[in-house]
């Protein structure tokens, strides 16, 4: 919902992603939305009963991105899904001071001001309120 089906991908505007989002919410009684955009979860929050949100330390993503399995979908190879790996792992380290839909101020921001149950993973073992 995010993305539009283009090579290279490019994100959708935001008024295309909320027109799909919100008729997929309308015509589903349950549902979970996974997914990092701040901007794009913040169109359900007055919808959703509860969010789960993980902001697990900046070198553990980073290891969980040197051990991502191959996305046939988005790369032709793993050796091509590689190439962007520095690329990305720069992304991840910038995290904590970027001020974009992916950043921790706007995820911070989305779960602080969700008035529902919520839960908040700092590690893989534990989740904490």
């Amino acid at each position: 919902m995010a993305w539009q089906s283009t090579v290279p991908p490019e994100r959708r505007r935001l008024d295309e992603s909320k027109k799909e989002i919100n008729t997929f919410v309308r015509h589903n009684a349950g549902w979970v939305i996974e997914g990092c955009y701040a901007d794009l979860l913040e169109l359900v929050t007055q919808s959703a009963n509860e969010i789960i949100s993980m902001n697990l330390p900046v070198d553990a993503c980073i290891a969980n991105a040197r051990k991502r399995p191959w996305e046939p979908h988005k790369y032709e190879s793993p050796e091509a899904q590689n190439i962007n790996l520095e690329m990305l792992i720069k992304w991840i380290m910038q995290y904590t001071e970027r001020n974009d839909a992916c950043s921790e101020i706007a995820h911070r921001k989305l779960y602080d001001n969700f008035k529902g149950k919520k839960t908040l993973y700092i590690s893989r073992e534990s989740g904490s309120l």
